[in-house]
């Protein structure tokens, strides 16, 4: 599983369009605020153990959310972020497993719709930094 995890401000997605493989929905939009998004990708790899890759990126998850005092993430599903794409099905259950395992630690957790052509507009958290001399 690849995730790229960017801490927000705001993060919005509007669900435009079906694809084949499109789970069934009628929540097609949604926005969080002050939150990490999880762009999110299954690979085929990840199919032979999907409860290891779920407990393997909840565990990774928290410690960035720890890092960053947050309690709210957007997962995010984006097939671009490999060449490698594990089946649908195998993708879908371990995004729904990612979902459940975060909420019960207590996280608020949204999950833009799987298999969905969507728009979407993020305000990532500007990052400061000093270079000391």
């Amino acid at each position: 599983m690849r995730i790229l995890s960017i801490h927000a401000d705001s993060m919005w997605y509007h669900a435009t369009r079906k694809t084949k493989m499109a789970e069934v929905t009628d929540h097609t939009e949604d926005r969080m605020e002050e939150c990490v998004v999880l762009f999110s990708c299954i690979e085929k790899l990840d199919e032979k153990n999907p409860e290891h890759v779920i407990a393997s990126a909840t565990k990774d998850v928290l410690e960035r959310l720890g890092k960053l005092k947050v309690r709210k993430v957007m997962i995010y599903p984006y097939a671009h972020l490999t060449s490698s794409l594990g089946s649908p099905q195998v993708a879908l259950s371990i995004l729904k497993g990612l979902e459940e395992s975060l909420g019960k630690e207590l996280i608020e957790v949204l999950r833009a719709p799987f298999g969905w052509y969507k728009e979407f507009e993020i305000r990532a958290k500007a990052i400061r930094s000093q270079i000391s001399r």
